[in-house]
């Protein structure tokens, strides 16, 4: 909703909750199943009379529900996307019904490793199943049913939220009508695998994991993690750029193993600010997830992509190196090869992979043109 005193976007987190029984279990690709599942979830704008403007945003690996605006207005920080999405912004509150939700195995208020197990009583921590990115979206799916949405005008998602858009089209190819995979990859190989992997080692040999049963979060092995992680979300020229060889508190080296240079104190800085935020078996199980992504299941992607019908919009970066315009390629190859409806646009930026959440212009014109294109054949 839009507060009238100072224009400002106000939210209320909601949560949806799957309800007890057997009949409400989530079956998961591990073969298990999650009982009294909840997603917490947020909305923007209005749905249409037509159902026209429903625009599914989907979160990158530690994002929540809360993609724009304030749910109070003392709160020191808006959404993580607060720039692309409101009213009069690139995707326009007051012509789409925007929905947010956190993944299952989050800690944002959706089902994961730290919820209470209702067979148990007790945590789960690391009895919580491994998910997968088809079970994130499984679960979204049961959201947007209860939203009584029939189909939606765009999925929309950077990095792993561009896995799940790519994943929603495969899954519910009659449920989409476009979608706009930003920044991602259509199978996570074998260089994003071993940083995920380095992170978990982090984590797990931290003295206060516990074998993931802690009463106090892991704080080092959690921090060292997202300190690893942060550095592929930039580019050489970004880190150049921003930091050098500049020193943070002092004109010589101290010659001692402390902190001297002002990158090495940034990411001290980045992992702290993470470690308030998130909890460390949540960071296992979704990195995990993004570890066994592959969309076409180890065989052709074209051929995987067979009974997929909606309009894309593929968008890089071009100082990407995590997820890179190549990877792009290989996805709009494929669509190509279906005959579906596909543009592509590399854009020109130094920020690395982090350009989807700070090249708001550039990406967010393609969007809004794109969606208002979409809206326009919607029903055709």
């Amino acid at each position: 909703m839009q507060d009238g005193t100072n224009n400002e976007l106000l939210t209320t987190p909601q949560d949806y909750c799957f309800g007890p029984g057997e009949e409400n279990a989530l079956l998961l690709d591990c073969g298990r199943k999650l009982y009294e599942v909840n997603l917490r979830y947020e909305t923007y704008g209005q749905l249409s009379p037509e159902g026209d403007n429903a625009v599914l945003i989907l979160h990158a690996l530690t994002g929540d529900a809360h993609v724009a605006g304030r749910h109070n207005i003392t709160d020191r920080k808006p959404g993580w996307w607060d720039a692309m999405v409101g009213p009069g912004k690139f995707i326009d509150t007051e012509k789409y019904f925007v929905i947010c939700s956190n993944v299952i195995g989050g800690c944002s208020g959706s089902t994961g490793p730290r919820s209470i197990d209702p067979a148990t009583g007790k945590l789960y921590n690391l009895d919580f199943p491994v998910i997968t990115i088809s079970d994130m979206v499984r679960a979204q799916k049961r959201l947007i049913d209860h939203l009584q949405i029939k189909k939606l005008l765009s999925v929309i998602g950077g990095s792993m939220g561009g896995m799940q858009a790519l994943e929603w089209c495969k899954l519910y190819p009659e449920m989409v009508k476009s979608a706009v995979p930003i920044a991602t990859t259509s199978q996570l190989g074998p260089q994003s695998i071993a940083f995920n992997w380095v992170g978990s080692q982090a984590i797990r040999s931290d003295v206060n994991f516990q074998d993931g049963q802690y009463t106090v979060n892991p704080e080092h092995g959690l921090a060292t993690a997202r300190m690893l992680a942060h550095i592929t979300y930039l580019s050489d020229e970004s880190m150049q750029n921003k930091f050098g060889r500049n020193l943070q508190d002092a004109d010589r080296y101290s010659f001692a193993f402390k902190r001297d240079f002002a990158v090495e104190s940034y990411l001290e800085h980045q992992g702290q600010r993470f470690v308030e935020r998130f909890d460390a078996n949540s960071y296992l199980y979704i990195t995990r997830a993004t570890d066994y992504y592959d969309l076409a299941n180890g065989g052709e992607l074209a051929a995987a992509l067979k009974n997929v019908t909606a309009d894309f919009l593929i968008v890089s970066f071009s100082s990407d190196w995590l997820f890179t315009t190549r990877q792009s390629e290989v996805i709009v190859k494929a669509l190509l090869a279906n005959n579906l409806n596909c543009s592509f646009c590399e854009i020109e930026s130094s920020y690395g992979h982090d350009a989807f959440l700070l090249e708001v212009d550039q990406l967010g014109a393609l969007i809004r043109d794109f969606l208002r294109n979409q809206r326009e054949e919607f029903g055709k």
